[in-house]
């Protein structure tokens, strides 16, 4: 654990100070190639940071925050867009660059306060997600319906967990107001709803100015969105070797090509007149069954057939266990100053 945290201190301030050069480089030379190439020594360090982590789970969540979000960002710097602006602040450009958070664009919230909502809201999703650690011996007796739905539970909460405290800290740190991240995935009501309105609001955002806008611009919407998932599933490839550190299969690729031929029928179905559209409880359980379903077949099975499935399990264990070992040492200190 104290050799982790020392990983991560020297982590963010490799990537501060890359970002800072990236600031600078940007500032300095306009969009086009000699920007790219400008960038290109932070392009090649980023993949490389995340093997500084031995722990799963700090290790892809880095990858996703940097390889991934931070590549594009740059990628979209190099070219002339945003959201990166060598314009903003030091401070506000590092954190926008490497953290998983989007300032809104007419935000007139510049309170460096949480809303009241956030500690409940998040406190119980961490109770929710602190009992799913304390379940998962139990896991292997599992119907296979319920693995996938605990499985999913896992990753939902892991993530959104990990993203509202990046995001938390950001807005400490700039004051400012900033996208949501996630917008109860459980709700939605079609693909197209789960995909591009509710789940992991950060890669849409990315994808959408890289991939699917110029994709669309030339070919036509259904081609934008096949590409857009299949660079999802491509970087998803990526993510999982993170977590594998094995070569990809290709599963999680079917997985999101699948996805998105999906969502070009969906689009082609809702543009029909006289179909029958079913009430939207159904429409909800039916997405929800298709994602679960379709991410037991393809998405989880590298990692389950890797056995690091149950790593994961004992790394989430083994932080719970420091965790409550640091709040009886921080309960028994209070104790001996009270009596004092």
């Amino acid at each position: 654990m104290a050799s982790e945290l020392a990983n991560l201190g020297l982590v963010s301030a490799a990537v501060a100070a890359a970002m800072t050069y990236a600031r600078l480089a940007a500032s300095r030379v306009g969009p086009g190639l000699a920007r790219l190439a400008a960038l290109l020594p932070v392009l090649l360090l980023l993949p490389v940071l995340p093997f500084t982590f031995s722990s799963i789970h700090l290790r892809i969540i880095s990858a996703f925050f940097l390889v991934w979000l931070c590549g594009f960002k740059l990628l979209l710097l190099a070219a002339g867009y945003g959201p990166l602006n060598p314009a903003l602040p030091v401070v506000r450009f590092v954190a926008c660059a490497a953290l998983p958070i989007k300032l809104r664009e007419r935000g007139t919230d510049s309170s460096r306060s949480l809303p009241p909502e956030f500690f409940p809201a998040y406190a119980a999703r961490a109770a929710v997600f602190a009992a799913l650690i304390s379940l998962r011996r139990f896991r292997a007796r599992m119907p296979a319906y319920a693995v996938v739905a605990f499985d999913g539970a896992h990753m939902y909460l892991m993530l959104e967990l990990f993203m509202a405290s990046a995001a938390a800290f950001a807005r400490a740190l700039l004051g400012a107001e900033l996208e949501p991240q996630f917008d109860r995935p459980y709700l939605a009501s079609s693909l197209r709803d789960f995909w591009g309105r509710r789940w992991n609001l950060m890669v849409p955002g990315a994808l959408r100015p890289s991939v699917y806008g110029p994709v669309r611009a030339r070919l036509g919407a259904p081609a934008g969105v096949l590409a857009t998932f299949l660079v999802s599933g491509l970087m998803h490839e990526v993510m999982f070797y993170y977590i594998t550190l094995e070569g990809g299969t290709g599963e999680v690729t079917a997985f999101f090509v699948l996805h998105g031929a999906c969502v070009v029928a969906e689009r082609w179905c809702a543009r029909q007149r006289g179909l029958w559209r079913p009430p939207r409880a159904v429409a909800t359980a039916a997405t929800l069954a298709f994602v679960a379903g379709t991410a037991s077949w393809l998405f989880f099975a590298p990692v389950i057939r890797s056995g690091l499935d149950k790593a994961i399990v004992a790394e989430c264990e083994g932080m719970m266990a420091a965790l409550e070992a640091a709040a009886r040492k921080l309960a028994a200190a209070a104790a001996r100053l009270v009596r004092s």
